[in-house]
């Protein structure tokens, strides 16, 4: 007999659900830590060990793209979700060993660590120039004007992607985060998702072919070396690398701008103890992971189980949906103290399973941490002060994301 969770206990589609999912998160954790939802049809694992030992258990797939995909074929989307099935199903974060492997090889031989610390200077320029024009006084929307085009200009450097291309990748990212990401509302998410693929492929495939008679030192001319010493790589799994590292390598990243500036707004005294500290203090480092813990951009990581599983008692069944709540197991108060607590001191914070565990670990993660640990010592001596235009922010309807959908503010300069 199932463990059931109902609506009154959770409720993943409710308002105050994707505004705030912490409380109703707190109480599966503590009540019900396996359960199965008959709403998103899936088991929910909250608690920090479970998750964590959910994201090496081999026999949880994260191969889910196709085979969700595959059962809906025939139905009115199928042509999209076919074509959606085909190229996503290709990229190394919906692949299991030996697959999973090989493309992650081969990720790691482009996006280095040494060539994610020689952007530091470049990302300092960039969160410069996207701050200069903010007025004393001025209302600017952050997530729009600082939180998206960093992440997305220095993705772009890295990749060698002209800068006047990054709207249109940042459109068609927007829209392929419709079907990845999961938007609960939108009937059309899986055409505008392929719609959107296909350009991108083609713009990736156009890329390629021109970095191969102009090669260099960017991470795309080391995949595309790579690549070409083992024939097994396919020209599909190629675009489909850089594609993965377009979308993943801004997406992330512009939530845990936005939130983690948030949470300073909200603990005035947080934001004060931050204050002087530069990029490469102890401190910007703890507070960075801090603000992964404590509102990260990965709410959920979904998971399909290969065969029956036994857990506290529960029976997953080979073939159910498994959701891996990485949002819930970093305010475990088994492995956090005060978890509901924000704050940059904490001296365990990078336990955190934000950018999952294991042989998933996110690829961008340096990344991400270096860009906010650049963005923030910046952003507090140059201004100040952050007033909240409003008091509740409207937040993305993604089951596996938290990210808001605007954020306005009113600065004062320092």
């Amino acid at each position: 007999m199932k463990t059931i969770v109902d609506a009154n206990e959770f409720d993943a589609n409710a308002l105050e659900t994707i505004r705030d999912p912490y409380p109703a998160l707190a109480r599966l954790r503590a009540s019900k830590p396996i359960c199965w939802s008959p709403v998103s049809k899936a088991w929910y694992v909250t608690r920090y060990d479970d998750v964590r030992d959910g994201f090496r258990d081999d026999r949880l797939s994260a191969d889910r793209i196709r085979p969700f995909c595959e059962a809906r074929k025939d139905g009115p989307d199928g042509d999209a979700l076919r074509l959606l099935g085909e190229h996503i199903g290709l990229w190394a974060v919906f692949n299991d060993p030996p697959r999973h492997t090989y493309l992650r090889r081969l990720m790691n031989r482009g996006f280095t660590s040494r060539a994610v610390e020689h952007q530091r200077a470049a990302i300092g320029d960039v969160v410069r120039s996207l701050v200069a024009d903010w007025e004393e006084g001025a209302e600017i929307d952050f997530h729009q004007e600082f939180a998206y085009p960093l992440p997305t200009t220095v993705i772009a450097l890295l990749l060698g992607v002209p800068i006047e291309d990054v709207d249109h990748l940042k459109r068609w990212s927007d829209a392929l985060a419709q079907f990845v990401l999961t938007s609960k509302i939108n009937p059309e998410k899986y055409r505008i998702a392929a719609d959107a693929l296909v350009e991108m492929n083609a713009y990736f495939t156009n890329f390629l072919k021109s970095r191969r008679k102009n090669p260099g030192e960017l991470v795309t001319d080391r995949l595309i070396s790579a690549a070409d010493e083992d024939e097994d790589l396919t020209p599909d799994e190629l675009v489909a690398s850089c594609v993965l590292m377009l979308f993943a390598g801004h997406e992330t990243t512009t939530q845990l701008l936005a939130n983690g500036l948030l949470a300073l707004i909200e603990t005035p005294e947080q934001m004060t103890a931050l204050r002087g500290h530069d990029a490469g203090s102890p401190v910007t480092h703890n507070a960075v992971e801090e603000m992964l813990r404590y509102d990260g951009p990965s709410l959920t990581s979904p998971r399909l189980a290969l065969e029956d599983i036994e857990l506290r008692g529960e029976t997953i069944s080979a073939g159910e949906r498994v959701w891996l709540w990485n949002s819930a197991a970093n305010r475990d108060l088994e492995i956090f103290a005060d978890p509901e607590k924000f704050d940059i001191a904490r001296d365990n914070a990078d336990q955190h399973v934000q950018f999952g565990y294991g042989i998933h670990f996110c690829l961008g993660a340096p990344l991400a941490r270096l860009e906010a640990q650049v963005a923030f010592p910046i952003l507090l001596d140059a201004f100040a002060g952050f007033e909240l235009v409003k008091p509740i922010q409207d937040w993305t309807d993604s089951y596996v994301s938290r990210g808001m959908l605007d954020m306005p503010l009113k600065v004062r300069r320092a």
